[in-house]
């Protein structure tokens, strides 16, 4: 079974003067949506690749539609993903994600996409991209080792296979995602750096005091809890930016001045984090990481499914922006960062879950917490483990957990625009 055609060119002069086409699978992964290509198919790394994958989206698009790409016109499925044959001898893939911008011809590369990442195991399984055979377990399922190259983190996907196949059709649900899918497990292990396992606060703080500064020149002062984990994520209360945590899109992306404000946080992390010299840096070009969401304790909602949300059935809620606009469920990696911080004593997600809790006994208890939290978000409800262990005063995450599904959407060829004769 040869489930996808090699590209018909490969010529890289060829293939940027227009009439190219590529293999690729359009695919989901949790609730998100993107084209995935074999590393091979595609140029190298660099603005010629770049060029190559914003003309398959349909980027830059000043409509904001998509119409002339594969891009959905959201943060969600305006996404791309890149997976090759490993290079490193612990992992089976290597798996790059690339954030499109939908009005602007930029792809961040910066982070991951926690629920696109469901999709590279059964993506590899398909193209046979592992050089080693994997034996099913007495449930059916393969592990996947993914190398994710955005954040250097590897991934453990398992993945339910038959026949040597990746499992699509099934039971699981998730909010989100209107049909059910095959389950797959995914553990997202620590980011190591030069020191070990790294810190899940850069600034070694559960809670930092911004002071971000407005277009209009108004600086004003907000607390944070900033952490790395899935993905670099800002937490903030939702009453200190009169927020409910309750939010749907409309409201909150209409508000462009409360957008503006977020963003002013956002940007304003970024540069205590380390990630950029300057707030005008972070929103010019790298609008994708840090990603900001603000929490509040549980409280009855109703879902974007007219779904009634009980306060019983959720630890607390959420909403988390992406690309400048609120995400229509709760993104993977701010998934991962929240479990983290729900666990972390004394974050300001900790405090919503734990109101009037002491934080300096809780901290002292352990040098390992971990736990689960159910996230209250737009589309319903996200379960979410983690675990993080403390050494020399420094928190750091040890895995998180989610259970996502992923299917093929299409496959074949991609078709760049056709310039010239043959």
């Amino acid at each position: 079974m040869n489930p996808l055609p090699a590209s018909h060119h490969t010529d890289l002069a060829a293939t940027l003067a227009g009439g190219a086409s590529i293999a690729a699978y359009y695919m989901r992964g949790g609730t998100s949506k993107g084209v995935f290509f074999v590393g091979r198919d595609l140029p190298l790394h660099g603005p010629e690749r770049d060029a190559v994958l914003l003309r398959v989206i349909g980027s830059p698009d000043p409509y904001g539609r998509h119409t002339d790409g594969m891009g959905g016109a959201t943060s969600s499925t305006s996404k791309v993903a890149v997976v090759s044959p490993s290079l490193r001898a612990d992992c089976d893939v290597d798996y790059r994600f690339g954030q499109v911008a939908i009005g602007e011809p930029l792809i961040d590369w910066s982070g991951n996409c926690g629920n696109l990442s469901a999709a590279v195991g059964p993506f590899a399984l398909w193209n046979r991209l592992l050089a080693r055979d994997l034996v099913p377990d007495e449930h059916g399922y393969v592990s996947v080792r993914i190398w994710q190259e955005n954040i250097g983190q590897v991934i453990i996907a398992e993945v339910p296979v038959a026949g040597g196949w990746p499992v699509e059709a099934g039971h699981f649900g998730e909010d989100g995602v209107p049909f059910g899918g095959a389950e797959i497990r995914l553990q997202y292990l620590a980011v190591t750096d030069s020191e070990g396992p790294q810190s899940l606060c850069p600034s070694g703080n559960p809670v930092d005091l911004l002071e971000p500064e407005l277009p209009t020149g108004e600086r004003f002062q907000i607390e944070a809890t900033l952490v790395t984990a899935g993905n670099p994520t800002v937490f903030i209360r939702a009453a200190d930016v009169g927020l409910s945590g309750i939010e749907i899109a409309a409201a909150v992306d209409a508000n462009l001045e409360l957008c503006a404000r977020l963003e002013a946080i956002r940007a304003a992390a970024a540069v205590r984090m380390g990630l950029v010299p300057d707030a005008a840096t972070a929103t010019a070009t790298r609008p994708a990481t840090p990603k900001i969401a603000w929490v509040a304790p549980a409280r009855t909602y109703q879902s974007s499914a007219g779904k009634t949300i009980a306060p019983e059935a959720i630890d607390l809620v959420a909403r988390i922006m992406s690309m400048g606009r609120l995400h229509h469920a709760f993104t993977g990696t701010g998934s991962i960062a929240l479990a983290a911080a729900a666990v972390l004593p004394g974050s300001l997600v900790w405090q919503a879950l734990h109101p009037g809790a002491d934080a300096g006994q809780q901290s002292e208890l352990a040098d390992e917490v971990q736990g689960a939290v159910r996230i209250g978000h737009p589309s319903g409800v996200l379960n979410v483990g983690a675990k993080l262990v403390r050494q020399a005063d420094r928190w750091s995450m040890y895995a998180a957990t989610m259970k996502r599904s992923a299917r093929r959407l299409m496959t074949g060829l991609v078709q760049l625009p056709h310039t010239s004769e043959d």
